[in-house]
């Protein structure tokens, strides 16, 4: 039905222009009526295209808002994964910035982790893990440990990642921070993560320490990053790195790091001819002893002297009864003194992993070689 009236109304419309025209020709007033209905035409043709044009854009706009809907899920899952951050969080920071992805990426890193962190700091930090990085010269090594609340936190991808992360960071400052949670200049150093195609990164430790905090929700800090530098070309630097969670990381629960060098002035005359792999495996050999001795100084001159004398006024109180002269009981302490070092001294104590457990000094003697310095950190 309503094909068949559209139909007639447009014959009858052609007819009536047909018809105007022909009458145009020959009388002077028909033409004034056809000018006056082709402008009448023209602007109802008018209104249609522009009434057209509107719809158009008003589908064109529905369909923009529609597709910006549907790729909003699709935006908060890719941020969600970047980042690590709470379904929600994603959410507020996109609507933030009006679903654009790089300065909601910029908006959790502000207002998400500052969140984040002041709501979790004071929260007792406990695990975590500890991580070595080596300089690709070989002459200086990192020992670093970030803590966290809780183990299971602690051996994720995540937290070893960061872990790494503030290890290899360390390795190019010149000072050493030893127990401060917030030293500046290590915070502020600039990471590898997130380099462009260049190798320019703008992001720093303290960032990588945010984002971590963010994805993980728990208080994170750096409970302590040392520094070994080696102290003459010959040296050997070598570590070892026990409880790892993925094999390919340098992070675990505990680490030791030791610089070897040969000896200038070995007692037995014994000239060192070991290449620089085989006495990087002695280095780790020892630095896998460290690990499992937990020694606390390198010689008894290291020991602190009020240290010392503590130790020997317990001695001498538990043998306060005993009756015998003093100059035995000095005697007795002098060789319990000796027990006492080699508990705390790495040179002095028996090398776990040696055949005959010789003294690690006398172990590394016999194959020309010295040890200069050594450090360790492990989980309690």
């Amino acid at each position: 039905m309503f094909q068949r009236t559209a139909l007639r109304k447009f014959i009858s419309t052609s007819f009536s222009v047909h018809h105007t025209r022909l009458a145009a020709t020959t009388n002077p007033n028909a033409a004034l009526h056809l000018n006056l209905y082709n402008s009448t035409l023209n602007g109802r043709n008018r209104n249609n295209l522009d009434n057209t044009s509107t719809s158009t854009s008003t589908i064109t706009s529905t369909i923009t808002s529609k597709r910006s809907f549907a790729s909003l899920p699709k935006l908060i899952q890719q941020l969600r994964k970047a980042t690590g951050a709470p379904m929600m969080e994603c959410k507020k920071a996109l609507d933030a910035e009006d679903n654009d992805y790089e300065k909601a990426a910029d908006w959790l890193r502000k207002n998400g982790s500052a969140k984040a962190a002041s709501k979790l700091a004071g929260r007792e930090a406990s695990e975590g893990m500890v991580g070595v990085a080596f300089a690709s010269a070989s002459d200086k090594a990192s020992i670093v440990r970030v803590a966290s609340e809780t183990d299971f936190a602690s051996r994720s991808q995540t937290f070893t990642t960061l872990v790494e992360t503030v290890a290899n960071a360390c390795l190019s400052i010149d000072t050493t921070t030893n127990n401060n949670n917030n030293g500046s200049d290590l915070m502020a150093t600039v990471t590898s993560a997130g380099e462009d195609g260049n190798g320019n990164s703008s992001k720093t430790v303290k960032d990588a320490m945010d984002d971590a905090i963010l994805a993980i929700r728990e208080n994170l800090s750096i409970a302590s990053a040392e520094t070994l530098v080696a102290s003459s070309d010959q040296s050997v630097i070598a570590g070892y790195v026990h409880g790892k969670v993925f094999n390919q990381s340098n992070a675990g629960t505990a680490a030791a790091i030791v610089e070897l060098v040969p000896s200038s002035s070995n007692k037995n005359k014994i000239k060192c001819t070991l290449s620089k792999d085989e006495i990087e495996a002695i280095g780790k050999k020892l630095a896998m002893h460290i690990v499992a001795a937990k020694p606390a100084y390198l010689v008894p001159e290291d020991v602190p002297v009020e240290e010392v004398e503590k130790e020997k006024e317990i001695l001498m109180e538990q043998m306060a009864g005993s009756g015998k002269p003093a100059e035995i009981l000095e005697k007795i302490v002098d060789g319990r003194m000796r027990k006492y070092y080699e508990g705390v001294c790495l040179a002095e104590q028996a090398h776990m992993l040696e055949e005959g457990n010789p003294k690690v000094s006398k172990a590394l003697s016999q194959v020309g070689l010295e040890l200069v310095a050594f450090k360790s950190s492990f989980i309690q």
